[in-house]
């Protein structure tokens, strides 16, 4: 056999580096440790995936864990905000610091990389998917049970790179109950499915609103088939999270590691107990 010349134009299809699987899993830093890792994924935006992103880290913090949050939503990063980080991350010798809230979640996110948070990132495809290999490679992430990554919606290039990219042990699905969200919810089961990635389960943000006066329970956005989509896919449905103002009041201020809610929690329960049977 002649001599590679990395030239795949000049190989025969017999040839076995271009037979051989690719692993497109980037390296973590020599310093890190991160012992799960679960992607928060949406199919569209403006169903409250950061927020989700941002409560499961709470809750999992709240249960004893290290948890962490790499912020893959470059173009649109609100993880910050809603723990109230105004710092800049900084560098040391291991590689650059994540920033630490109030609870002892690490943080990497663009916005702490930024001159003024509210300067746009315009960057191309390529650009913001090596932004997202190097928040996992050369950031510092000291001894982290679980991460999770907020990835941005859709099915495009960043979200490929990280679940090409990223060890991700399982993903959660972020819906809410309009009628197109079905649609969207299939496309990101099926770009998992065909990643190989497991599954966790679903969880229906803006579910419904309880009246705090009468208790009784009302669907601004109509009743969700979520039952039909997870029975179709075999999906547990880990929780489904109703509107309140408290919680978007707590994030616009920087204090969603205040919030309580029961919801949230039992899906943080549901998430530990799949990834450790």
């Amino acid at each position: 056999m002649s001599e590679c010349t990395h030239d795949c134009s000049t190989c025969g299809e017999n040839c076995a580096s271009r037979n051989e699987p690719q692993d497109l899993t980037e390296k973590l830093n020599q310093y890190s440790s991160v012992k799960k890792v679960i992607g928060i994924v949406s199919g569209k935006g403006g169903v409250g995936k950061s927020t989700v992103t941002s409560l499961m880290a709470v809750m999992f913090s709240r249960m004893g864990y290290h948890a962490a949050i790499l912020d893959a939503d470059l173009t649109g990063p609100s993880i910050p905000k809603a723990f109230g980080i105004k710092e800049k991350a900084m560098g040391s010798e291991k590689g650059i610091l994540p920033i630490t809230t109030h609870s002892g979640i690490d943080i990497m996110s663009v916005n702490l990389l930024l001159e003024n948070e509210t300067d746009p990132v315009i960057w191309r495809g390529p650009v913001l998917a090596g932004t997202v290999k190097q928040f996992w490679s050369d950031v510092y992430w000291n001894d982290v049970d679980y991460m999770f990554v907020d990835m941005p919606p859709g099915t495009g290039d960043v979200p490929l790179t990280i679940f090409q990219s990223l060890p991700l042990d399982g993903i959660i699905i972020v819906t809410s109950p309009q009628e197109l969200v079905s649609m969207i919810v299939e496309k990101a089961v099926r770009m998992a499915q065909m990643m190989n990635v497991p599954i966790l389960g679903i969880i229906e943000n803006m579910s419904c609103f309880v009246c705090p006066d009468c208790g009784k329970k009302h669907y601004p956005f109509g009743e969700s088939k979520l039952e039909e989509i997870a029975k179709e896919y075999s999906i547990e449905i880990l929780a489904r999270l109703p509107i309140d103002p408290k919680n978007s009041a707590a994030c616009d201020s920087g204090k969603i590691e205040s919030v309580l809610n029961p919801e949230a929690e039992e899906a943080a329960k549901k998430i530990e107990s799949l990834l450790n049977n």
